[in-house]
């Protein structure tokens, strides 16, 4: 059944508003919201629960909110029909077709992850900006790895920023935070090998075997990996480069270690 939301002081509203701005309350109330049409659709299309999905009736047809559910796992508890005023105080994008939706957080764990035959992986050690912790779950997405591992986080994954800079790949790719000693330790036990991205390797990317079981380990901008994943590392591995800038960002530098992976094993398929 349609309800009704007009007024942007509504306990619900407001709530919403708190959860978009606050990691502390969206771990407290293991809610989090995610806003897009095709990042709504892929989070409920992946088995996340919706408390409520909300819209902007003069702007979005409930037409294109029902299209959404069609393909969802569990339908929303609610469908929340709003104003232009409400609709401000709770999303980023307005005045075009959107929805706001309010959805319970899954507490993946590294003992979920089914690994495939031939596993890739993404490790992301302390990212501190929600922008890079999306475009690289895009590039992940993209190349098709099998998890992403996000080590001792500065960054809520569930940050809204995170969800929108991701274009809903986070709903799409299994995604664990843990700490770096659980992840070694989990990608022992596979038999995954570890490849650090360090800026005083001596291995140049191209002239690695990336077509064996692996996790490519990346860190921040500013420092790069820690110690820990350099001294726990099979291999450390730089990118070349032939510019006078010594780093790249970090998610382009994911995109260019995932993609060798992607290009040698296709290699080996072809061949």
């Amino acid at each position: 059944m349609l309800k009704q939301i007009t007024s942007p002081q509504n306990p619900f509203i407001k709530n919403i508003a708190v959860l978009g701005a606050k990691a502390r309350d969206r771990r407290e109330q293991g809610l989090f919201v995610a806003e897009g049409l095709r990042e709504v659709e892929l989070a409920l299309r992946s088995g996340y629960e919706a408390e409520a999905v909300l819209f902007e009736e003069a702007v979005t047809p409930v037409s294109i909110v029902e299209d959404l559910l069609k393909n969802a796992a569990s339908q929303p508890r609610e469908l929340i029909a709003t104003n232009a005023t409400v609709f401000e105080k709770i999303a980023y994008r307005t005045g075009v077709p959107n929805v706001v939706a309010v959805f319970n957080m899954k507490n993946h764990g590294l003992a979920d992850l089914r690994l495939s035959d031939n596993p890739l992986l993404l490790i992301m050690e302390s990212v501190e900006k929600p922008g890079n912790l999306g475009a690289m779950l895009r590039t992940a997405d993209a190349a098709g790895v099998d998890a992403v591992l996000v080590c001792d986080p500065h960054t809520d994954i569930f940050n809204p920023n995170a969800i929108r800079a991701s274009l809903g790949a986070i709903f799409t790719v299994p995604v664990v935070a843990c700490s770096s000693e659980a992840a070694v330790a989990f990608l022992r036990s596979n038999q995954v090998k570890i490849m650090a991205t360090w800026l005083e390797a001596a291995k140049p990317l191209y002239e690695a075997d990336l077509r064996q079981p692996l996790a490519f380990v990346l860190g921040t901008e500013a420092t790069g990996i820690s110690n820990y994943w350099v001294e726990q590392s099979d291999e450390r591995l730089i990118i070349p480069m032939t510019g006078q800038v010594d780093s790249l960002n970090v998610s382009a530098s994911a995109a260019i270690v995932l993609f060798e992976a992607v290009r040698q094993r296709g290699m080996r398929d072809e061949g």
